[in-house]
């Protein structure tokens, strides 16, 4: 039986509230309780408290008064020993992975939304047990489950750790290294491939679970857990996971799930495999390893650490790659993958303006706030992070380029997680071991790369491995610097514009509304070329801007001459050159 105990009731779940009784026996002679700002893994203060209402304490038969202290905290004066009942209702309408929902049809949530924290009783045991759930709902969660119904953590940091989803759900289960893998999907369309989504986890799941712990790890005492749950939320539009000590939530589009009788592997389903296996990496790399800081972590405010680089772009580097080891996706798949992330960082001006360490520490204020300066002030911590481990990468693995020793990212990553015993870890620490297996040369480089602002020479590295860099020719968004929305009813909206880009300096502003190319209305940004005469390059734009219509015109270099302006990069391996070669560089970089 738990020490703290909370029960959850349902019995109206069409008006999007769960009612919450939380029981807490000998409370303090002045109880304090607060709910959490944030929820781990997603920095951003998203004060739930502002969800919930209603809050009232009993002993026995008496009311207590509830005082609130600030936007999350509360205190109740107890009398005597006899245990404290606080009554509470949370209103769930957000659904996605990092808060909580409820409707008729299904329920979700993380314990940082629904459970308030007994402030003096964090050690203590915590459970969770449910009032009657509607006809057809069940209920899924890697918390232990003793009881049916009923559920139990060590203390409340592993009470924040299990998201429960409820409702009538698909699932299924398969075995890797050990341990049972749950899969659960909700929203699904009835024709999806459920046998092929869990064979295809599970090639990614043993790919990692051999990469953590070796070819011998077969049992499941090698293991972070002892059952690990996904928990995938299928909707219309939608995408993203949040990791946990041994599940994740998940959501995705419901088109991106395999479909029966279909054999061909489609770009959402790949897309779909990549986030089970970015989610599924950081079980190890931040739910274990992670930054020093996050060691104890306080949920009331911010928990700043420089390293976001390392543990959500490193991750985001191995993601894909697994699923070129598990077999899932090609050479030539990976490649386009990898590009696409190289075209996203070489797009961003800010990449010049913020550094890695700054773009990790400024999470909480820019990261998940971002608005129409975004792509010129700030860099993302996951995209480059993954350049900067695709980067260390290729020079472990090419000795440095002669100046070092041979060796691999895989090898660093191993190391540290055997240094940390799956605990904290500093930069300091991850550039001392860089330093042990590149050479200090290649640690001092990281550094640079990591602290300063200026582009990887990853275009001279994958040369190393027989991997030519090209460019597409750039669209027409990309030659004026502009990024937009576009619809038959709405036109072209300009959503972002670029850094001392061509649409800047010819005085285009976010929210602007392009009308008109050269006397042609416009519908789609491309369009505006059809209106150019051969060898013409000026282009007079109609625009709307606060209800005002403007005239601004550009001259549009020939696209020889448009330097600035890069196109989409592609990378090409020699496959159609030299097939000796492209097996060489499998075994040397994308294989383990």
């Amino acid at each position: 039986m738990a020490d703290i105990s909370y029960r959850i009731e349902l019995a109206q779940p069409h008006t999007h509230y769960f009612d919450i009784t939380l029981t807490v026996p000998a409370p303090a002679a002045v109880q304090q309780l607060s709910l959490p700002s944030w929820i781990p893994g997603s920095y951003l203060l998203r004060e739930f408290a502002r969800h919930l209402s209603g809050m009232k304490a009993s002993q026995g038969s008496r009311d207590v008064a509830v005082e609130q202290l600030d936007k999350s905290r509360w205190q109740v004066r107890c009398s005597g020993r006899q245990a404290l009942v606080v009554r509470y209702r949370v209103y769930a309408f957000d659904s996605s992975v990092r808060t909580a929902f409820l409707d008729a049809q299904r329920g979700f949530f993380n314990g940082t939304s629904l459970c308030l924290r007994v402030h003096g009783r964090e050690q203590a045991s915590h459970g969770i047990e449910f009032g009657v759930l509607p006809t057809g709902w069940q209920i899924a969660s890697a918390m232990p489950n003793p009881a049916p119904g009923s559920y139990l953590a060590a203390d409340y940091d592993e009470l924040l750790d299990h998201p429960f989803e409820l409702g009538q759900f698909w699932q299924g289960s398969f075995e890797a290294g050990g341990a049972t893998h749950a899969v659960v999907v909700s929203g699904a369309w009835s024709g999806f491939d459920g046998e092929r989504l869990l064979r295809d986890a599970q090639k990614i799941c043993a790919a990692q679970i051999e990469f953590w712990h070796g070819p011998a790890a077969k049992r499941v005492e090698a293991l972070p857990f002892v059952r690990y749950v996904f928990l995938l939320n299928c909707v219309d539009e939608g995408y993203g996971g949040l990791e946990h000590r041994a599940s994740t939530a998940l959501i995705a589009p419901r088109r991106n799930l395999p479909r029966l009788g279909q054999a061909e592997t489609s770009d959402g389903y790949v897309q779909l495999l990549g986030l089970i296996s970015h989610e599924y990496f950081h079980t190890w790399n931040v739910k274990r390893m992670k930054p020093a800081e996050f060691m104890r972590l306080d949920y009331a405010q911010e928990n700043y650490t420089e390293l976001l680089w390392f543990f959500e772009g490193f991750t985001s580097y191995y993601d894909d790659l697994m699923l070129v080891r598990s077999g899932l996706i090609d050479e030539t798949r990976y490649l386009k993958l990898l590009a696409a992330t190289v075209s996203g960082v070489l797009a961003t001006p800010g990449r010049m303006v913020q550094s890695l360490a700054q773009a990790s520490f400024d999470a909480w204020t820019k990261y998940y706030r971002p608005d129409e300066n975004t792509p010129n002030a700030t860099i993302s911590y996951y995209g480059k992070g993954a350049l900067l481990a695709l980067a260390l990468d290729l020079s472990l693995r090419s000795g440095s380029g002669g100046a070092g020793p041979v060796s691999s990212l895989d090898a660093l990553m191993r190391g540290l997680w055997q240094q940390s015993q799956g605990g904290g870890i500093d930069e300091a620490q991850i550039m001392a071991l860089l330093a042990d297996l590149g050479g200090p040369e290649l640690s001092r480089e990281a550094a640079h790369w990591v602290h300063g602002t200026g582009d990887l020479p990853l275009p001279f590295l994958l040369e190393r491995f027989g991997v030519q860099w090209s460019s597409d020719k750039p669209t027409l968004a990309q030659r004026l610097g502009l990024r937009v929305s576009e619809s038959a009813v709405a036109g072209v909206q300009i959503k972002q514009v670029l850094a001392d880009s061509l649409a800047q300096q010819a005085g285009l502003s976010p929210g602007d509304e392009l009308l008109a190319c050269n006397g042609w209305r416009l519908r789609r940004l491309e369009d505006a070329l059809l209106s150019l005469a051969p060898q013409q390059l000026k282009l007079r734009l109609l625009i709307a801007r606060d209800q005002r219509v403007l005239e601004l015109s550009l001259d549009l270099p020939a696209l020889s001459a448009a330097s600035k302006v890069e196109g989409a990069p592609v990378l090409l391996s020699p496959a159609e050159k030299a097939a000796v070669r492209v097996t060489a560089l499998r075994r040397a970089w994308l294989a383990a």
